[in-house]
């Protein structure tokens, strides 16, 4: 019984599953897109989220946490500078599963994973980043200064209205 396992094995021994996943997180970070089955983008996310968390503080010891999941030199490198540069002002979520059918050969669910601030149909660019640092989860305050400050223009032109049907 698999009672509260919730790693999902992908058919794989441990040792194997581990070169997988250095793989894959390997070519999402260099390539910043990848296609692969839905199971192991799944797999990924879990893997490399913390990793990426990790790059926002680029400490010697930080990369050596990094480097001894990854194993790739070019990866860790690429993943403290520009990436952790972008992905600066997100409080979490850097990846994107987008699922893309079935695949010809065995049926299998196929899904692209991406970074989500290198997608420029999807994202604002860079200004997203910095509307990430000023939202917080509630926003009760941003919200109530918005209704505040349309609700005289509101008036105004409800006001304007009768106005110019009494003129007629």
């Amino acid at each position: 019984m698999r009672h509260g396992d919730k790693i999902n094995n992908l058919g794989r021994t441990a040792s194997h599953r581990k070169a997988l996943l250095k793989n894959l997180a390997s070519e999402l970070i260099r390539h910043k897109r990848i296609n692969t089955t839905l199971a192991k983008a799944k797999a990924l996310r879990k893997f490399i989220e913390p990793l990426i968390t990790k790059a926002k503080d680029n400490t010697t010891h930080q990369r050596r946490v990094v480097f001894s999941y990854l194993q790739n030199k070019e990866a860790v490198t690429e993943l403290f500078g520009p990436i952790a540069e972008k992905i600066g002002g997100r409080p979490g979520g850097y990846t994107r599963i987008i699922k893309l059918g079935i695949r010809v050969g065995d049926n299998a669910e196929t899904a692209m994973i991406e970074l989500v601030d290198y997608n420029e149909i999807y994202g604002k660019g860079k200004g997203e980043v910095k509307e990430a640092a000023k939202r917080t989860r509630r926003g009760g305050s941003r919200k109530k200064a918005e209704d505040t400050a349309a609700a005289p223009a509101e008036e105004k032109a409800a006001e304007e209205k009768p106005a110019k049907k009494a003129a007629k």
